[in-house]
């Protein structure tokens, strides 16, 4: 029931434990949760999932998940592709309710949005070219990511809270994403994984910044595939707003508004 939602959890980690027993050691209490997001369908967003759900334990607990999440993925390289574990089904999560949405979905009392699918604007964010989803028995690029979600959250007086998982929309391309559907262009915080990582994408390092200079949130919290290059330069642009995140951060932010 929605008029009740106390928490929401976005993503749940690679192994199968690992959230339940940091949340343990964190004091954080698991059956606050009343509805679970997942970022996109790799399994190092989903890798938890079963196991929060026996958890939490709730009766039609809503997982809000892409239709394209449960395909089987994959990673392309000099051996050929790599194939991904494969998402839950239906049945493996149990009592929980998966809900399948492409649009913007108002969650936990109005107050946090999740985008849907995130418009491709930017023209230096291109994707994932060694990104694979297999489609009858053959391995096909999928190198948008159509899957890719983010979280926000509005505080009073100060703008948008934008949650990324990896960004494989493009940094960028979600906060103006999330400009664009809420109607809000000041933005407070970018917080999660900014998918700026490896060879082919740390060539977005430079651009990527010039953009969020411009955007200019005032918390700017890089974790996941940020990658260190990017974390050296975000850290060298922006000192006084730059955290360096970390397993057992907390972030306490008061003032969230109803979308």
């Amino acid at each position: 029931n929605d008029d009740v939602c106390r928490g929401v959890l976005f993503d749940t980690g690679v192994s199968s434990e690992g959230v339940v027993v940091n949340a343990q050691r964190m004091g954080l209490d698991l059956h606050t949760v009343d509805v679970v997001v997942l970022s996109h369908g790799h399994y190092d967003h989903f890798g938890g999932l079963q196991t929060i759900v026996k958890t939490i334990g709730k009766q039609d607990l809503p997982v809000i998940t892409h239709e394209n999440m449960f395909k089987q993925h994959g990673t392309d390289g000099p051996y050929g592709v790599r194939p991904h574990p494969v998402f839950p089904t239906p049945d493996q999560l149990s009592p929980a309710k998966i809900v399948n949405t492409k649009e913007p979905c108002l969650i936990a009392n109005r107050s946090v949005l999740v985008t849907g699918e995130i418009s491709r604007k930017t023209s230096f964010e291109r994707g994932c070219g060694l990104n694979r989803v297999l489609k009858d028995n053959n391995w096909e690029p999928d190198r948008w990511v159509l899957d890719d979600r983010a979280l926000i959250v509005n505080l009073k007086g100060r703008g948008l809270i934008v949650i990324v998982g990896c960004a494989h929309a493009g940094l960028i391309n979600t906060v103006r994403y999330a400009q664009e559907i809420t109607g809000i262009r000041r933005v407070y915080a970018v917080i999660g994984g900014f998918h700026l990582d490896g060879l082919e994408n740390e060539k977005l390092i430079s651009q990527t910044l010039g953009e969020l200079k411009q955007i200019n949130p005032q918390l700017i919290v890089p974790c996941h595939c940020t990658g260190w290059r990017a974390n050296y330069a975000l850290a060298e642009l922006f000192p006084q707003v730059y955290i360096h995140n970390s397993v057992g951060n907390l972030y306490q932010i008061e003032g969230i508004e109803e979308f």
